[in-house]
C-alpha cells in the first residue's frame, strides 16, 4: 500500500504539472462577474490530510477582488481568500466521485454565483494487476514548467486489464484504470500529422484488432482535428491547435476485432492545449471617460479602466499590469494621477486640481501582459479622459457697489433695474446660477428679484403697485448666492452685496368712488326732485389741483338726475317697485366721475336703491273666465286673488259679491277658503243656461288697502249625470237660444231630405236608360262640340259631388246594397286594388259612365297619380271606345220623367228637351 500511494503522488504531480498549461478554457471575452469555470474537477487521492490544498477557484466581480467572500455546500472543505480550497480535515473518501457547490459573495454587489467542484478519486485496479493509472487533473492548475513539453510519442497507453477469477472466494467488481490526460502546445508548426500517443491492448498478442476515436475533434466537428491508426493504435494531430479557440478535447478510444466486436470497454482520451502569449491585452473601450471634482485630495477615486487578454489568466501569458504613459496637459503637475497596476484603478495623487485653470486631463494608458515585462510581454494602450468638474467655489460678485432704477406708481410686472454679478464657476450650473434676495428697504414686498436664466443678471421686478402720495423713493439692499452652497471652506465676499435706489413717479389717477356699490333705502312713489344721496368720488392726486365732474353711465328707467360738481343725486321721475328695471326690489344706476389731468382719467361708481314697497296696487282675480253646472251640485269655481305688492301689502284677501245688482246677490254666493282663495257658486236650484258676469269684490291687507272688482264670465251649461257639460248645452251655454237650436235641427231635416229625394231621382234617370237607346243625330251630337259655360264660382275644390251617380246601374246597386265600412267611389283606396282595370270587351251601353269609374279607380290605386280629390282629365274622343253609351246617366229610379221644363232653361237645354221630353218617339 505505500508503494502505490507513492505512485499516487507522482500521478498527482505530473498531472498538476501539465493542467498548468492547459487552464483558462475561457475564449476571448470581455468582463463579466462570476466564476472563470462553471464545472472545476481535480484528481485526489482517497486519503486527505487535514488542510491539503486541493485546487483553487478564480473569481471576479470586475471590481477586483476586495469585498468577496466564499462558502461551500460541504463541511468538509473551506475556501480561502484567494479562491483556493483546502479540507477542513483528515477525510477519506469512499467513493470514485465527490461533488459539492462553492458559492461566492459580493458584499458591494449584493449579488452570489455558484460553481460546480469535482474531485475524482484515483484508485488502485484489482490486486495482481500492477498498474494505477490517474484520474484527469483539475485544469488550469499550476505546476512546476518541467512538464511543459508534450509527451514523447511512443508513449505507451495500455488498456486497462481485467482481474482474474478463481472461483473461490468473492469476485470483485471490475475497474478501468483512467488514462492521463494528454498535453499539445498550440500554435506547434509541426510537421503534422504529429504523433501523440500509442493506444495499445495487450489483446492484440491474440488477435488483429482495430482502433479507433469518437468525439469533438475526431467524428464531430471540428472534424479530424485528430486520427488514429486502426492497425497500431497510434493517435495524430494533424494541424496547429489554438487554444483561444478550443482549450480541450473530449475524446473515446474504442477496440474492436476484425469483425467489428467489442473487444475493450471505450476509455476517455482528455486532450489539454498549451497556453502560448500570442495575444494582445485588449482594452474593453478604446476610450475611458472619468471625472473628478476639483480640490480634491490625493487618493480621490476617479475611474477604472479594464483590459482583457484572451491567453490563459492563471498563467503569465494572461496576467495584465497597467501603467500611464503620459498626462496632458502637465499642469499644475506632471504627475497628478496613479494608476493601480494590477485593477486598472486611476486615483490622484497630488493636490491642485482646478477648474477654472484646467478643465480636463488626457491620460495614455498601458496594459502589458507577461505580469508587465516590458521585455516579453505583449502591450495596448488606451486613452483615459478625465474631466475636472465643478465645485462651488467662487462666490457670485456684484459689478457694482450701488444700482438705480425709476418706476411710475400703480404700475407692476414691471423691471425696474437689471442687477450684474460675475460667477467664475461652471456657467449655467447650480455652482453659477445666481439667487437674490431683498435684505432691507420694503417691508410692504412691493419688489422681488428675477434671475434672468441666460445672462445670470438679477431683474428687479414691481409686483405690488408703489404709491407716489405714500412712498416717493425706496433703498433697497439686496444680496445675491448660488442656488447650489458654496464647498466647504469658502467664505461669502464683500462684494455679495449691492444697494439699489428706486425713484416712484407721480402719475394722474383716476377719481375713485370711497363707497362703490353705495345702497340706500327709501320707499317707492316718491316725488319726482325728492334729493337721495350725494354720491362723490375722492381725487388720489393730492399733489395736484384738479376738479372732478360726474355724469350718468347708467340710468336703465330714467329716473334719477345727478349734479355735475358735487355728486347730489336727485329723482327725476317716480320710482316704483314693480318695474321692470328692478330686480329683487333693487334699482342700480352706474355714475362716472372725471378729472381734468393731463390726459384726463375717471373712474365709475355704482348706487343701489333698495325700493320698500309701499300699497300702490290694487288685487285682481284669477280665472277670468269659468264653467259652472244650471243645478246647483258639488261643482263649484275656485277663485284666487293675486297682487303685484309684498307682503304686508297682499293678503289676506277680502272677497265680497256686490249689492248691485241685485241678482248678483241672489244667484251667486262667495265663500272664502284662506286668506288668498275663495269659491263661487251658485245660489238657487236652477239658473237658466248661459252667459253670465259675475262681479267680485277684492280688498287687500294694506294700509290703507285698496280695493278691486272683477268681472267673472261664467258659462251655466246643462250638465250630465257626472256633472260634464253636454254638447247641448254647451251649444246653449255658448249663447244661442231655444228656437235658434230649433230651427237648426230643422234645417238639418230638410237638407238630408233632399238629398234623399235627388238619390232617388237619379236611380229613376238610371233604370229609364236600360229601355230607351240613345238617338242622336251624328250631325247633333253634342259630345264633341265645345261648350262654353260663363260660371263663376269657387271652382270644383268648393262643391261636394256624389261621383256615384256617374256609374252604370249595375255598379251603383252593389254600392248601395254594400254592407256598413264598404267604402264609396269617390273615397280614397283602403286596400290594395288592381294598378290599371279591366275592361270588358263588349262595349257596355253605359260607356261614359265606365269610363269615368274605370279612370277613378285607377287613379285611385296609382301611386304617382295625384291625390283622390284633385282634377282628373280624360280625353275621351268619339266612338270604338270599350265604355258604354252615355245612357247610363239615366235615373236609376223606375218611372217616366218629365223633362219638358228643360224648354225654360234656354235654347241651350233645348236639344236635350226634344230628345227626352218628346215622349217614346
Amino acid at each position: 500500500m505505500p508503494a502505490v500511494s507513492g505512485v499516487l503522488v507522482l500521478l498527482l504531480s505530473l498531472s498538476g504539472a501539465l493542467r498548468a498549461h492547459s487552464g483558462g478554457l475561457t475564449a476571448r471575452e470581455t468582463c463579466k462577474a462570476g466564476f472563470s469555470e462553471a464545472d472545476y474537477t481535480a484528481l485526489i487521492s482517497q486519503n486527505i490530510l487535514e488542510g491539503e490544498k486541493l485546487l483553487k477557484v478564480k473569481f471576479s466581480n470586475c471590481l477586483g477582488t476586495e469585498g468577496t467572500q466564499y462558502e461551500t455546500s460541504s463541511m468538509d472543505f473551506r475556501v480561502g481568500a484567494d479562491g483556493t480550497i483546502f479540507a477542513a480535515r483528515e477525510l477519506w473518501i469512499p467513493s470514485e466521485e465527490l461533488a459539492f457547490t462553492v458559492t461566492a459573495w459580493d458584499r458591494q454587489m449584493a449579488q452570489r454565483w455558484d460553481a460546480l467542484v469535482r474531485l475524482l478519486v484515483a484508485q488502485t485496479s484489482s490486486p495482481g494487476s500492477g498498474h494505477k493509472m490517474p484520474q484527469m487533473p483539475q485544469k488550469g492548475r499550476k505546476t512546476p514548467a518541467l512538464d511543459l513539453a508534450p509527451p514523447p510519442s511512443d508513449v505507451l497507453l495500455p488498456w486497462p486489464q481485467h482481474p482474474p477469477s478463481n472461483g473461490l472466494g468473492l469476485r470483485r467488481q471490475k475497474r478501468d484504470w483512467v488514462i492521463p490526460p494528454i498535453n499539445v502546445p498550440e500554435n506547434s508548426r509541426g510537421p503534422f500529422p504529429q504523433q501523440l500517443v500509442r493506444i495499445r491492448s495487450d489483446k492484440d498478442n491474440d488477435i488483429p484488432i482495430r482502433y479507433s476515436i469518437t468525439g469533438v475533434g475526431a467524428d464531430q466537428p471540428p472534424m479530424e482535428v485528430f486520427s488514429i491508426d486502426s492497425m497500431s493504435g497510434r493517435m495524430y494531430v494533424t494541424r496547429p491547435m489554438d487554444r483561444e479557440e478550443r482549450a480541450s478535447y473530449h475524446l473515446r478510444a474504442h477496440a474492436v476485432d476484425m469483425n467489428g466486436n467489442k473487444v475493450e470497454n471505450p476509455i476517455d482520451l482528455y486532450i489539454y492545449v498549451i497556453d502560448m502569449n500570442d495575444n494582445r491585452p485588449e482594452f474593453l473601450n478604446q476610450v475611458y471617460n472619468g471625472s473628478v471634482d476639483e480640490g480634491s485630495k490625493p487618493g480621490t477615486y476617479v475611474m477604472t479602466v479594464t483590459a482583457n487578454d484572451a491567453d490563459d489568466s492563471t498563467t503569465a501569458n494572461g496576467m495584465v499590469r497597467y501603467r500611464i504613459l503620459t498626462q496632458t496637459p502637465q499642469s499644475p503637475s506632471q504627475n497628478m494621477f496613479t494608476i493601480n497596476s494590477e485593477t486598472g484603478d486611476i486615483v490622484t495623487v497630488a493636490a491642485g486640481l482646478d477648474r477654472e485653470k484646467v478643465q480636463q486631463y488626457t491620460v495614455i494608458v498601458q496594459a502589458t501582459d507577461m505580469e508587465g515585462n516590458l521585455n516579453y510581454g505583449l502591450s495596448n494602450t488606451a486613452t483615459a479622459i478625465i474631466a475636472v468638474t465643478d465645485v462651488n467655489d467662487n462666490p457670485p460678485e456684484f459689478i457694482a457697489s450701488t444700482y438705480s432704477g425709476e418706476v411710475p406708481e400703480n404700475r407692476v410686472e414691471t423691471v425696474v433695474a437689471n442687477l450684474t454679478v460675475l460667477d467664475r464657476d461652471q456657467p449655467r450650473s447650480p455652482n453659477w446660477n445666481a439667487v437674490y434676495r431683498i435684505i432691507s428697504g420694503d417691508p410692504s414686498g412691493h419688489f422681488t428679484i428675477r434671475t434672468d436664466p441666460v445672462t445670470n443678471e438679477g431683474m428687479v421686478t414691481v409686483v405690488k403697485a408703489v404709491d407716489y402720495e405714500l412712498n416717493r423713493a425706496f433703498m433697497l439692499t439686496v444680496m445675491v448666492s448660488n442656488q447650489a452652497p458654496l464647498a466647504s471652506g469658502i467664505q461669502m465676499s464683500f462684494q455679495s452685496t449691492a444697494g439699489v435706489t428706486i425713484s416712484v413717479m407721480d402719475v394722474n389717477e383716476a377719481p375713485y368712488f370711497p363707497s362703490n356699490h353705495k345702497l340706500i333705502r327709501l320707499e317707492e312713489g316718491v316725488p319726482p326732485g325728492t334729493v337721495l344721496t350725494t354720491f362723490s368720488a375722492v381725487d388720489p392726486d393730492r399733489f395736484m389741483q384738479q376738479a372732478v365732474r360726474y355724469s350718468k353711465l347708467s340710468d336703465p328707467a330714467s329716473w334719477l338726475r345727478m349734479n355735475a360738481t358735487n355728486g347730489q343725486v336727485t329723482t327725476a321721475a317716480i320710482l316704483d317697485r314693480e318695474s321692470l328695471y328692478t330686480k329683487n326690489n333693487v334699482y342700480e344706476a352706474t355714475f362716472l366721475a372725471a378729472d381734468n389731468g393731463i390726459p384726463p382719467a375717471s373712474g365709475t361708481g355704482t348706487l343701489q336703491i333698495y325700493l320698500i314697497d309701499i300699497n300702490d296696487n290694487a288685487p285682481e282675480l284669477l280665472p277670468k273666465e269659468a264653467q259652472i253646472c244650471e243645478k246647483p251640485s258639488l261643482d263649484t269655481i275656485n277663485i284666487t286673488a293675486a297682487d303685484a305688492d309684498i307682503d304686508p301689502n297682499v293678503g289676506p284677501y277680502v272677497f265680497e259679491l256686490p249689492f248691485v245688482p241685485a241678482a248678483v246677490r241672489k244667484n251667486w254666493t262667495i265663500t272664502r277658503l284662506n286668506g288668498d282663495y275663495a269659491q263661487l257658486s251658485l245660489r238657487i236650484l236652477y239658473l237658466e243656461a248661459g252667459v253670465y258676469d259675475v262681479p267680485i269684490m277684492v280688498t287687500d291687507s294694506g294700509n290703507p288697502p285698496l280695493s278691486n272688482t272683477s268681472i267673472i264670465k261664467v258659462k251655466v251649461c246643462p250638465c250630465d249625470e257626472n256633472g260634464d257639460c253636454t254638447t247641448i248645452g254647451a251649444v246653449v251655454a255658448a249663447g244661442l237660444g231655444t228656437g235658434a237650436i230649433v230651427a237648426i235641427l230643422v234645417c238639418i231635416v230638410i237638407l238630408l231630405t233632399m238629398v234623399l229625394l235627388f238619390v232617388g231621382w237619379v236611380k229613376r234617370r238610371e233604370k229609364e236608360r236600360h229601355t230607351k237607346q240613345l238617338l242622336i243625330d251624328p250631325e247633333d251630337d253634342v259630345r264633341d262640340n265645345i261648350l262654353k259655360y260663363d260660371e263663376e264660382g269657387g271652382g270644383e275644390e268648393d262643391q261636394d259631388y256624389d261621383l256615384s251617380q256617374l256609374q252604370q246601374p249595375e255598379a251603383t246597386e252593389h254600392v248601395l246594397s254594400a254592407a256598413a265600412g264598404v267604402r264609396r267611389v269617390d273615397e280614397r283606396p283602403a286596400g290594395t286594388e288592381p294598378l290599371y282595370p279591366v275592361r270588358p270587351v263588349v262595349p257596355h251601353p253605359g260607356d261614359i259612365g265606365d269610363f269615368i269609374t274605370e279612370g277613378l279607380r285607377a287613379a285611385d290605386n296609382d301611386p304617382t297619380a295625384p291625390p283622390y280629390d284633385s282634377l282628373l282629365v280624360f280625353d275621351y274622343e268619339g266612338s270604338g271606345s270599350t265604355a258604354g253609351s252615355v245612357s247610363s246617366l239615366n235615373s236609376s229610379s223606375s218611372g217616366d220623367q218629365d223633362y219638358d221644363y228643360l224648354n225654360d232653361w234656354g235654347p241651350r237645354f233645348k236639344k236635350l228637351a226634344d230628345m227626352y221630353g218628346g215622349g217614346e218617339d
